[in-house]
């Protein structure tokens, strides 16, 4: 994978990148393994694109907060029975936390969203915000000739707006709906189901922000996925969550977990402590999620170009 546009990244991080790629493909080839039908063989990864602070040359690694920008990419796939839901994709994220926690042979936290090649075309073509900017802006690490992208539709500031506004009537109020609950179920000792009902207040704020300021936020319920890709695009996020302590660290693990495991597994635990500090972080996260969009929807808020 050698890149001359990389060429602002050192050494170890190329090689990173080189890594992941790999692993990419990996998981992918060898799920296709296990089709029997021609088309579940024929899945092809047309493209690999690296974007935001890694593309750009912003990243930040800050040792006294513990804020580490993540790799962001976007796989490219042939067919949409191919995109996110494959179970490929589960198997490559599983393969980077081991990497990153275990083998330690990557140091940088990776996300990626896997997007067909119709499918983005799409985006492009509806000005989506998100994907544009992707595409004038993003690095293809991998690419097979002869998919070339679209031309990106150009939205108007009226359109873009309209859109946002309809986002965010839909997605605050129901994140603050399943806060209140939380609150309620806490008040109850319910403390298991307060925090499903926290991750799901958490969650729904994380979408508002993703799809008011770029029409667009990916099919996730990882909160840490979606607070790296929201506080990719409103830095201002990033100092809703610490990162300089293991108990913060713990809570917010534990957050995560809670959609799953909360509603699953007898072995899930959370204490009151732990409870109470993470309903200060969502509100604190209600807070500043309110002001951004408040700032984008009347104007005044930069763009996400410009993030």
């Amino acid at each position: 994978m050698e890149n001359d546009r990389l060429a602002h990244l050192p050494e170890k991080k190329r090689r990173e990148l080189k890594r992941v790629a790999q692993i990419l493909f990996d998981e992918f080839e060898d799920a296709l393994k296990t089709k029997l039908s021609d088309k579940g063989k024929r899945g092809r990864i047309l493209k690999l694109i690296l974007f935001g602070s890694h593309a750009r040359g912003d990243w930040v690694e800050d040792r006294t907060s513990g804020y580490r920008s993540d790799y962001d990419l976007l796989v490219v796939v042939n067919y949409e029975s191919f995109g996110e839901q494959h179970e490929a994709w589960e198997k490559a994220g599983e393969r980077f936390l081991q990497e990153l926690t275990i083998t330690r042979r990557l140091s940088t936290p990776i996300n990626f969203i896997v997007h067909s090649y119709q499918d983005l075309n799409n985006q492009l073509a509806q000005g989506r915000p998100f994907f544009v900017d992707i595409a004038r802006d993003g690095i293809a690490l991998y690419e097979t000739p002869g998919f070339p992208l679209a031309s990106p539709k150009t939205l108007a500031p009226e359109e873009v707006r309209a859109e946002s506004k309809r986002h965010f009537d839909q997605w605050f109020p129901s994140a603050d709906a399943f806060k209140a609950a939380a609150g309620f179920l806490v008040e109850r000792g319910n403390l298991p189901e307060a925090a499903f009902q926290l991750h799901q207040a958490a969650e729904r704020l994380y979408h508002c922000v993703l799809l008011v300021l770029a029409l667009y936020s990916p099919k996730s319920h990882r909160l840490t996925f979606l607070r790296s890709q929201a506080e990719r695009i409103a830095p201002q996020l990033i100092d809703v969550w610490p990162r300089d302590s293991r108990f913060a660290k713990r809570c917010f693990t534990r957050l995560d977990r809670a959609y799953v495991d909360a509603r699953y597994s007898s072995a899930y635990e959370i204490t009151g402590e732990e409870l109470a500090w993470l309903v200060g972080r969502v509100e604190a996260l209600q807070e500043t999620v309110v002001a951004i969009c408040a700032d984008w929807l009347d104007g005044s808020g930069s763009s996400v170009t410009e993030a």
